[in-house]
């Protein structure tokens, strides 16, 4: 299941705590878990916490709990604000060398608030917002985006992040690696909205959309996204989420509102924002990002 390296437990090794423990919490908690590394989790819901402990990690009550004892707090959230909450609820039991490393997409100016924050708690902050999904993060093969102001603290970290991913890409600014994740997610939500604008296009005229998929196969700009996702859309295999819509919305109105601060319209991405927030609307949050090609592209009569 995991992709990371095992290493044998032993002094020197980090007890990590992770905070939130949804489909990508779980996922980073079995591979650390499996690197040998000590394990505490704590979730708002403890019943989603609980399977952790057939691989050996500490449940907790509470946040506080949680990171009590561990050297690496890892915090894998919804949004800023719950992120923001949660490291508040977690004070009491922080220690003081503890490192707090922010996996949770947020806008760069949010990244640094959270920074902000970290100062106050007294704790070491590194940014590391993630590249990859559900299957990913399973296989141990994310990619971390990762900054710190304090450069002695990627020592500390290198275990755990290299349980959870298979690269880690260090920027030089707090605040850089989630403006390099909101252009990456740019593309993501575009490709999306690409292929089921294309596939929608094509029933709509009469061709069967799977000969969209097949002549994109062996062209220059074939991927193995456009390959996942396009059957999915076709055959509707959109209900088992690797990233949920209503995250996909979220991130695409934290693309728009950040290019608009720095003076930009994004045509693209107002687009692909406008139609995931539809479909959430109409109660696919849940479902897969690809689930925006069940929303109506037709013209109103």
């Amino acid at each position: 299941m995991s992709g990371a390296n095992p290493v044998p437990s032993g002094q020197g090794q980090p007890v990590v705590a992770v905070l939130g423990t949804g489909t990508m919490g779980d996922a980073m908690g079995r591979n650390i878990a499996s690197a040998g590394l000590g394990l505490r989790v704590w979730n708002r819901e403890r019943a989603t916490a609980e399977p952790l402990a057939g691989v050996g990690a500490v449940v907790c009550d509470t946040a506080a709990e949680a990171c009590r004892g561990a050297s690496v707090v890892l915090t894998a959230l919804a949004n800023e604000g719950v992120v923001a909450d949660v490291m508040d609820q977690a004070r009491d039991g922080l220690g003081a060398d503890a490192v707090w490393v922010q996996s949770c997409t947020v806008s760069p100016d949010g990244s640094r608030r959270l920074g902000d924050q970290a100062a106050d708690l007294g704790v070491a902050y590194v940014e590391a917002p993630l590249l990859g999904t559900k299957e990913p993060a399973v296989a141990g093969t994310l990619t971390v985006l990762a900054a710190s102001s304090r450069t002695d603290v990627r020592d500390r970290v290198r275990p755990v992040l290299d349980a959870v991913g298979s690269r880690t890409v260090w920027l030089d600014e707090v605040g850089r690696p989630s403006s390099l994740k909101l252009a990456y997610n740019a593309w993501v939500l575009t490709t999306v909205e690409g292929i089921a604008e294309s596939l929608t296009l094509a029933a709509a005229l009469g061709v069967d959309p799977h000969l969209v998929i097949d002549v994109i196969d062996g062209s220059g700009l074939n991927s193995p996204y456009v390959q996942n996702k396009g059957p999915k859309m076709i055959d509707d295999d959109l209900d088992d989420p690797s990233f949920p819509l209503e995250a996909a919305a979220k991130d695409a109105g934290l693309i728009t509102d950040t290019a608009r601060a720095a003076g930009l319209h994004l045509g693209i991405a107002e687009v692909v924002r406008e139609r995931l927030h539809r479909a959430a609307d109409d109660g696919l949050g849940r479902a897969d990002v690809a689930a925006t090609y069940r929303t109506s592209r037709r013209t109103p009569a």
